[in-house]
Parts: structure tokens; C-alpha cells; sequence
């Protein structure tokens, strides 16, 4: 959307460095990522960075306030409740899709996270196009004042807390199978921590213990938690020495909770112009006519699934649990990324951090996704260029 880089990206743009980007991901590691990686970042402009700044802000705000727990507790109850959890979630993903509304351009909450996403990645991502794009370097994916070292200073203490690297792990299921390994791969580089499969974790009395590359036992003081709960349930077949309910001397990076907390639970209660309409079905005084113009979502799904998005009456009312799902209003995507034969959508995800110490939470950086399908997403966009995850490009303050 800024003009002068779109022009001068497309013009400068080439397969062959597409695959020069591609060439220097999978040099690092062996492999590229399984998700598609696009083929540009996205410019956005000044005016529509206020925006985010404020609707992150806004959201901010409404999870700061005191009630918000006792908000939230019934989302715990329905799911499972982790113990030792800390004052506020240390890793929000906020997905904003740019819409347009009354012709003018401006972000609508789809999502929100209390988990971490893949800050990693887009850290070197940023630094490898700059690489293949030197007309990026005037540029920036970073925001409160951040830069590439300060951000990932930030990231790092988070993360770490007050113990050493070998103390601390990334916790996942199967990770050498997960989407987001490349983004583990980079962390284990860059933070200098061990990733761990629950399956491989040793339990002792209350303590917790991890295997090292040289066979050594060590204790793990401290969980960068990537495990998602959906994923959890589905894999009874997981044979694991520790459950998430037990009483555990370890900390969290990232409390469990704060996942099932700060979720698409609490969509129904933001209010605001960035906000979409959102009612549970179980406040829904009546059906609308208009179905065409909404979503039916579960409230705790990952990855999309359960959406229903050319929703009717029938699956309204085929719904048993009417508090665990809600009707969200559609939005329209406004395609605003230039490709070589077309227009593309675009999502924005904002990545903040929020260390125990700090009042609020720091907005670090971010991560897009461009989509030419009816929704974002790989199962809407197989086969298509232009599409994929990429990074969100803003011009640097003087």
C-alpha cells in the first residue's frame, strides 16, 4: 500500500529471486518451511499503522482491566485449567484483516492469541530479504521503537526469564512434524534452547527433566510453551510423564492459560470500530435472515477448524452447546497487495511480548499472510502465487 516500494518491489521482483529467498531459508537448515512462503512483503503506510497501533491498544486495554479473569474463567472451566498461573499472558498474536468499510481502508480484529507465533522466523525472515531486496533497508517490521537486536533482546530475556539456556525448553508435540519447526529450528539457534516433544519429557517427583543431545538429564527450570491444547486432545494416543494439571516446579513462558483465556472467547465482548459483531448463539435472541453476511466459528478451535463460513439456519440450530460457539459478522477483505496478474488479501498478525515485570504488553513485530482464496489460509489458496506468510514493512521514523 505504500506506492513508491510496491512499484519499485514488482518492478525489481523475479522467480529467480523468489528462489534466491527460498535457497537461503533452506541453506541454514536443510529444508524450507512446510507453509508457503509469499513472494513480497507487505508496505503498509503510516496511516493504516496508526490504526493497528490503536485497535492493538484498545484490545490492550479491555484484557488490562481488573474483571478480566473472572471474565475468562469460564473458558477455563471448559477446557483445562494448568496450575501456577502467572498475572498476564507473556506472548499475544493479534490477526487483523484489512478491510474496507465505508470505502476507506482500516483493520478488523479476526483473532486473538495469548500464545506465542513465529517470531523467530520473521526475525531472519526480515534479515533475508533485505539480503535479496536491498531496497528494503530503509524500511522496518519492527514497532515500539524496536530494532532487529532490541527485539530480539526482548524476546530472548522473555523467554529465558533468570535461568540459563540449557534450563530452558520449547515444549511441543512432535515438533519435527509441526508446521512451525522452522521457526523451533531458528529459536534453538538464535536463544540457544533445546526443543522438546511431550512425549520426551521426564518426570521426577514435582520436577521435570529433558534428555540433552549428549544423553545428560537436565532439569527443566523453565517452558517456552508452544503446545496447543486442541492438538492435545486429539492425540490420546500421545504416551506422555507429566500431565498439564499436575502441581510442577517449573515456570511458564507463555502460561498455558493464557491460550484458552485470550481467544476467540472473548470476541463477543470487544466493542469498537475495529472490532467485527460477534454474539454467542446462546445470546442470540434470533436467527438472521441474512446468514450470507456471517460466519458461524467455534469458540475454541485451532487453525480454523470448525468454521463454517456459508453458514445456514440448519447448522445454527444443529449446534447442542450454544455457549461455545458464536455468529460473527463478515467482513470484507480488501485485496490492496499489487501481484503481477492481480490483487491479493491480506492479513496482518501483530506479535507482541509482555515480560512478568512490564505494566503492558510491547507490540514487536509481525507477520502477514496473502490469500487469493475465499478465505486466509492454505486449504483456500493451493496452487496460487502470491500467496503464503510474509512480513508487514513500515517506514522508519527519523
Amino acid at each position: 500500500m505504500i506506492e513508491t516500494y510496491r512499484k519499485q518491489f514488482n518492478a525489481e521482483f523475479s522467480t529467480q529471486k523468489y528462489q534466491k529467498l527460498l535457497g537461503s531459508i533452506q541453506d541454514d537448515f536443510g529444508y524450507i518451511p512446510t507453509f508457503r512462503v509469499a513472494e513480497t512483503p507487505f508496505f503498509i503506510p503510516d496511516d493504516f499503522k496508526e490504526k493497528l497501533l490503536q485497535a492493538c491498544d484498545d484490545l490492550v486495554t479491555f484484557i488490562k482491566q481488573h474483571k478480566f479473569k473472572d471474565l475468562t474463567q469460564r473458558a477455563l472451566d471448559l477446557n483445562i485449567e494448568v496450575p501456577n498461573e502467572d498475572l498476564h499472558t507473556q506472548f499475544m498474536a493479534i490477526d487483523f484483516g484489512v478491510c474496507e468499510e465505508d470505502g476507506v481502508l482500516t483493520p478488523k480484529l479476526i483473532e486473538v492469541q495469548g500464545f506465542p507465533s513465529i517470531f523467530n522466523f520473521q526475525h531472519n525472515l526480515f534479515q533475508k530479504l533485505k539480503k535479496v531486496y536491498p531496497m528494503l533497508e530503509g524500511l522496518t517490521p519492527y514497532l515500539s521503537g524496536l530494532d532487529e537486536d532490541s527485539c530480539l533482546s526482548l524476546l530472548k530475556s522473555t523467554i529465558l526469564g533468570q535461568y540459563a539456556p540449557e534450563e530452558v525448553v520449547l515444549l511441543e508435540i512432535e515438533p519435527e512434524k509441526q508446521n512451525t519447526k522452522i521457526d523451533f529450528s531458528y529459536c534453538e539457534r538464535d536463544l540457544g534452547i533445546a526443543t522438546c516433544c511431550v512425549t520426551k519429557v521426564i518426570k521426577k517427583g514435582k520436577k521435570l527433566f529433558y534428555k540433552s543431545r549428549d544423553g545428560q538429564e537436565v532439569q527443566i527450570k523453565r517452558i517456552y510453551n508452544r503446545v496447543v491444547f486442541d492438538e492435545l486432545f486429539a492425540r490420546p494416543d500421545l504416551k506422555m510423564e507429566f500431565s498439564f494439571t499436575d502441581e510442577l516446579e517449573v515456570e511458564w513462558a507463555g502460561h498455558p492459560n493464557w491460550y484458552t483465556r485470550i481467544s476467540k472467547f472473548i470476541l463477543p465482548h470487544l466493542h469498537g470500530p475495529y472490532f467485527i459483531e460477534s454474539t454467542l448463539l446462546s445470546e442470540l435472541q434470533e436467527i438472521p435472515e441474512d446468514l450470507e453476511n456471517y460466519v458461524l466459528k467455534p469458540l475454541f478451535s485451532f487453525s480454523g477448524a470448525g468454521v463454517i463460513f456459508n453458514v445456514t439456519k440448519a447448522d445454527i440450530e444443529a449446534v447442542q452447546d450454544k455457549g461455545l460457539y458464536m455468529l460473527q459478522k463478515k467482513v470484507s477483505y480488501k485485496p490492496v497487495i499489487q501481484a503481477p496478474d492481480g490483487l491479493v488479501k491480506v492479513e496482518v498478525r501483530i506479535l507482541a511480548i509482555w515480560p512478568e515485570a512490564d505494566e503492558k504488553p510491547t507490540l514487536a513485530g509481525n507477520l502477514v499472510r496473502l490469500s487469493r482464496g475465499e478465505m486466509i489460509g492454505v486449504k483456500f489458496n493451493k496452487d496460487k502465487d502470491w500467496v503464503g506468510g510474509s512480513i508487514g514493512l513500515f517506514t522508519k521514523k527519523a
